[in-house]
């Protein structure tokens, strides 16, 4: 894919989420039958619908501890990259302070260099009951050539998109913490292009991430084990937009629920077994039910602007209360809008892990699939994280065989946490 590809791509991700018309038939060519009132794919089978926000690179998993986990880590022992998952976590690190750092190199498997996202990450305690974390996401889509529809360039420019965040995180009880993260969205994807005539400007949002955790021993046989439950809503905050329209598009505002057990066979031996299961907060796109008879009204724009479907158009908070009960597919749907995360994580001596994990999603949400495996070394002060994601699917993944790291410090000068 070369770069006017690319440049293409995520010009009609801009477009779409600025001029959507749902005169369209929905749904990748699927039908609704009135007889059983479902939506079928032409063979069949469920109808593909997946969930559409803006600025997506909120979701992409920040570290390469995570990243072998199959992307679980809202339940995973708390390090510097907590920010992205479980910002109450922060308060039951080990250390008093530490700093993360992480490279993804994205669509590498294309030949592109420049496109990347960088990660720092950090926080600090105050005792036993308070700390703050610091955290800066940069995701850059390198250098673009633009060009009208008839080829004609338009010159180059550097789409770049980052998010700054600040958490809080408070022990409530021995057991209990919760934390409160605002953030800063700014992404610049096509400054001063034009799109049907419309000027497309930089989109800024601001948000928030709440969370909380609770941990507790668990007698297991003879063995020392841990459970800890966590959940957190994430990127909770304004909608976006990239023009001067009022019509705005949802963030990835995201629900998120993770369990991890770990358990200490001997003062080498270390296991954790660890899942998440996450849910975008977002209005599922309606699919018009009169698609296939123009002369029919369209059921997906009743109210408001015409032209704009409906649910474009509520509230963030309307979106994120009606997200658990709005897919055109009822319930059924509703489930199938769930990812999963699973993950094992082994540790020896506190010095060299393995890991290993798998993510899925269902085929009509994305069909994201695969396998994660990583390593991770500590030695005193200094922390290095591995991971590699296998696909298992014909679904592309712009992490397919890409190598990410993460590098760890602990500034408190004593030994880092098992993770």
């Amino acid at each position: 894919m070369n770069r006017l590809k690319i440049c293409l791509l995520f010009s009609v991700l801009v477009v779409v989420a600025a001029f959507t018309n749902t005169n369209a038939q929905g749904g990748f060519g699927c039908e609704f039958d009135p007889n059983t009132s479902e939506w079928r794919a032409p063979d069949g089978g469920p109808c593909i619908n997946t969930l559409i926000t803006a600025v997506p690179f909120l979701r992409i998993i920040p570290d390469a501890r995570a990243g072998a986990l199959g992307d679980a880590g809202i339940a995973t022992s708390a390090d510097a990259n907590s920010m992205h998952f479980n910002a109450s976590k922060l308060v039951t690190a080990e250390q008093d302070m530490a700093l993360s750092v992480t490279y993804t190199p994205w669509l590498k498997a294309l030949g592109l260099q420049d496109v990347y996202m960088a990660y720092l990450s950090g926080y600090k305690k105050f005792g036993d009951l308070q700390a703050v974390g610091l955290s800066l996401r940069y995701f850059s889509l390198g250098e673009i050539n633009f060009t009208d529809n008839q080829g004609t360039s338009l010159g180059t420019g550097n789409p770049n998109e980052f998010e700054i965040s600040l958490a809080y995180s408070r022990k409530l009880s021995e057991k209990l913490s919760v934390a409160v993260a605002p953030k800063f969205i700014f992404s610049n994807l096509a400054p001063g292009q034009l799109v049907d005539g419309v000027e497309i400007k930089p989109g800024i949002a601001g948000g928030a991430d709440f969370s909380l955790t609770f941990q507790t021993p668990i007698q297991f046989t003879a063995n020392e084990s841990n459970l800890r439950i966590g959940a957190a809503v994430s990127n909770l905050g304004t909608k976006i937009s990239y023009t001067n329209s009022i019509n705005k598009d949802f963030i990835p505002a995201n629900l998120g629920i993770g369990a991890a057990w770990e358990f200490n066979f001997d003062e080498f031996n270390a296991l954790t077994i660890t899942t998440d299961i996450n849910k975008l907060l977002v209005p599922t796109p309606c699919l018009n039910e009169n698609a296939n008879d123009p002369t029919l009204p369209n059921t997906c724009d009743v109210s408001g602007e015409p032209g704009i479907p409906d649910y474009r158009e509520q509230s963030m908070f309307s979106g994120v209360l009606g997200s658990f009960g709005d897919a055109p597919g009822g319930f059924g749907e509703e489930i199938r809008e769930l990812s999963y995360s699973l993950g094992l994580e082994y540790w020896y001596d506190k010095q060299f892990a393995v890991r290993a994990g798998y993510y899925t999603e269902h085929s009509t949400k994305g069909n994201r699939k695969f396998f994660t495996v990583g390593l991770g070394l500590k030695y005193n002060v200094f922390g290095l994280n591995f991971s590699y994601l296998v696909p298992t699917t014909n679904q592309r993944n712009p992490l397919d065989n890409t190598l990410r790291f993460s590098l760890l410090f602990d500034f408190a000068g004593g030994e880092f946490d098992e993770e």
